[in-house]
């Protein structure tokens, strides 16, 4: 051990009439690991947030939809031209429009969705999603038969009806007749209800066949094609390719740019809380500058015999500085270490729970991420030894004469 090293430990393990500054340092080292503590726990929850919200979005939505401004005729050959772009692992075809669902225990405005039940599972989860049912059990256009549908867990549940009930769908596109422009009505059978855990999906989406939805809606063409891509953070990159490419024709939208807006606000207030909570260990560290100035006035005489014995300024100054970053890596060590136990123990037990109604998910997860953690442990000794310099460069500067004066 060093002598510098050796007499820091020394002054923090004071005894008798020193006790006082030895409950200040170690109040100061609480503060410190309250902050990281209280930063890696709310980091852990921005982030856990951030992905389960991405997680589940890019579930329940592709990851590019594109669009052509002539229309799309034929579906199966721009899925096939579109499967060919690099890491893209699957397309399928959309039609979309709105309408109303309705029985005689009430109605409810929904989004509807025609698919091709054989395709979608490859753009979505939600095949994996179902809970009742089957997407194959979808029918195809027939005046014999009724179509089929496809309904989220929490609107089947607000309209009190099960598999194989049925409804009627209501689309707004008119059709003539004698009494003038009528909407289109068909009367739809429950053949699977769906859990995406995304509150927007399972309670306002409807999934129907690709050909009921084009006769429904009074539309010839498709609308837009579906693409996944093997790593998300490549959309914007395959987007942009398949512009360039295929020509003018055709526009690609990302998941970033459709869902921009939530993903910078979220940034936002991760950033605003890390700040927020970051000032807890700055005033942590000006703890450590009172505790260190006490013991410099306590010190004084023996840092004048060290002085007179022959021990230089710079090793003065270590002295000081190695206690006040002794004091800051033991309470960013406790802090992490509290923090990062708390979040794994909130995440596994799902102790904080939400309104999935309001946030979209039904509980906080928590994630620790190796970067956000290397981050709070570097700024947290940054700021304790920081806080360090100028007492210790107050001790390094006293006048041994001055100080055995009255001695």
């Amino acid at each position: 051990m060093s002598f510098e090293l050796f007499v820091a430990i020394r002054y923090l393990l004071a005894r008798r009439r020193q006790a006082f500054i030895s409950l200040i340092s170690l109040i100061s080292m609480v503060g410190v690991s309250v902050g990281v503590m209280a930063l890696v726990i709310s980091l852990a929850l921005m982030t856990g947030l951030q992905g389960e919200l991405r997680d589940r979005l890019l579930g329940s939505t592709a990851h590019i939809y594109v669009w052509k401004t002539s229309g799309i005729q034929n579906y199966s050959e721009e899925v096939e031209r579109l499967s060919q772009f690099e890491d893209v692992t699957g397309a399928a075809p959309a039609v979309l429009g709105r309408g109303l669902v309705s029985n005689s225990l009430g109605e409810r405005f929904i989004t509807i969705k025609g698919i091709d039940p054989l395709l979608e599972g490859k753009v979505t989860d939600i095949s994996r999603s179902i809970i009742r049912g089957s997407i194959e059990a979808l029918s195809s256009d027939s005046q014999e038969e009724t179509p089929g549908i496809l309904l989220g867990h929490s609107l089947a549940v607000e309209l009190g009806v099960d598999l194989n009930d049925v409804l009627t769908l209501v689309t707004p596109t008119g059709t003539l007749s004698p009494m003038g422009m009528m909407p289109r009505m068909r009367t739809v059978q429950i053949v699977g209800i769906y859990d995406l855990g995304l509150y927007e999906f399972d309670a306002a989406y409807g999934f129907i066949a690709l050909d009921v939805a084009k006769r429904l809606m009074g539309v010839e063409v498709i609308d837009l094609i579906q693409l996944r891509v093997e790593d998300i953070y490549e959309a914007p990159i395959v987007s942009e390719q398949i512009t360039a490419q295929l020509g003018v024709n055709y526009v690609a939208q990302d998941w970033a740019q459709m869902n921009q807006a939530l993903f910078s606000a979220l940034g936002l207030e991760k950033l605003a809380i890390s700040i927020t909570i970051g000032l807890i260990v700055i005033v942590a560290a000006l703890n450590i500058i009172a505790s260190l100035i006490l013991l410099v006035m306590e010190k004084s005489r023996d840092i004048a015999i060290l002085k007179t014995m022959g021990t230089s300024s710079r090793r003065i100054m270590h002295i000081f500085m190695l206690q006040g970053l002794l004091i800051g890596l033991a309470g960013t060590f406790i802090g992490a270490t509290s923090g990062y136990l708390i979040a794994r123990v909130a995440d596994h037990f799902k102790l904080v729970q939400i309104p999935s109604d309001i946030y979209q998910v039904s509980h906080v997860p928590f994630v620790v991420q190796s970067l956000d953690l290397a981050v709070v442990i570097v700024l947290a000794v940054t700021i304790c030894f920081l806080a360090t310099i100028y007492p210790s460069r107050q001790a390094s500067r006293l006048d041994p004469v001055q100080a055995l004066r009255f001695e």
